[in-house]
């Protein structure tokens, strides 16, 4: 097997393409011939090590999968050889091979290409979760969605308007605008790269108009820094603020704003929530293969790398020049 390894702390480049024994299945688990990789933003920062998990070295990043059932171990059942079937790993998916525990293992269905089941649950699963049990979302609603060329963001996107909300895009470039456009978003606006505090009130001001004299009622923030604030500033009365993530740094938020707005600032933690309500879980994945099969969502693909160029793929991600999902392919 090939394994593309974290063997230092550092980035893309101190990881190397490495040759080892194919692995065998032990006491409840699959082997997985991998075909695909999801790539992800901890994968980034797994490898420097400023992840909250931190596996033991060499590891290989990559925490979401699809490929196929290659050997059984012994107590699994359900399973066949040549089972298609997506897992969320952690890491360890920038590997042509790798064994999971059965229980992680979904099948999924045999019209969708294991590069969009690479990067179907990751995205869909975290945007679902906020949208449906953390927001409530309703159809008669306007979301607000910051850093909405991304993964997640585009997943938000596509999740609302399949529940007949209207959207508000937020993004850093035209390029990215007219992407978000593409897949649905009503309105799109293009924010400053520095956000100082005209900057931040032009941006609330922007918002505010485009969502009425009611404004926002969820707003979805996989971005955090200097641009949560303005957003929370165009909340509606009852609004939902969905906290996803922070690349670009943890917001310190004027208390004073949810009050003064009557809304709510809710965390969005979709890793945690699938140990807590794995029944939950189960059905929002149905939930996310009847809208795929309906042809309401869609992974947004816009580069595919081979394993021996994944750093590329990683340092595309890094600088946050993606458009929707990147995808690794194993030889």
């Amino acid at each position: 097997m090939q394994a593309l390894l974290s063997v230092a702390p550092g980035g893309p480049e101190t990881l190397e393409l490495t040759t080892l024994p194919d692995p065998e299945p032990g006491k409840g688990e699959l082997l997985i011939g991998v075909k695909a990789a999801g790539v992800n933003y901890p994968d980034t920062l797994m490898i420097r090590d400023l992840y909250q998990i931190k596996p033991p070295r060499p590891f290989a990043p990559g925490g979401e999968i699809a490929g196929e059932v290659l050997a059984i171990g012994e107590d699994v059942a359900g399973y066949e050889v040549g089972d298609r079937v997506l897992a969320l790993t952690g890491h360890g998916g920038f590997a042509t091979h790798m064994t999971i525990k059965a229980p992680t293992a979904v099948k999924f269905p045999q019209s969708m290409p294991f590069e969009d089941a690479a990067c179907f649950i990751f995205t869909y699963g975290t945007s679902y979760h906020a949208l449906k049990d953390r927001a409530h979302l309703r159809a008669d609603e306007t979301v607000l969605v910051l850093g909405a060329a991304g993964g997640v963001g585009t997943a938000a996107i596509e999740l609302s308007k399949a529940q007949g909300a209207r959207v508000i895009a937020a993004v850093s470039s035209q390029e990215k605008a007219e992407f978000c456009r593409k897949i649905g978003a009503d309105e799109v606006i293009v924010y400053d790269h520095q956000m100082d505090r005209d900057a931040q009130k032009a941006f609330s001001g922007e918002i505010k108009a485009m969502a009425g004299p009611l404004g926002v009622d969820v707003v979805y923030d996989a971005v955090g820094g200097d641009y949560a604030e303005p957003a929370l500033r165009s909340m509606a009365w009852n609004g939902r603020y969905l906290v996803v993530g922070f690349p670009a740094g943890i917001p310190k938020i004027p208390l004073n704003l949810p009050l003064l707005k009557g809304c709510q600032i809710v965390g969005v933690f979709w890793g945690a929530s699938v140990f807590r309500d794995p029944a939950g879980h189960t059905q929002n994945i149905n939930d996310l293969f009847r809208l795929y099969g309906e042809g309401k969502i869609k992974p947004q693909i816009s580069a595919t790398f081979p394993l021996k160029q994944a750093q590329d793929a990683l340092v595309k991600l890094a600088d946050r020049s993606v458009l929707g999902k990147v995808v690794v392919s194993m030889p």
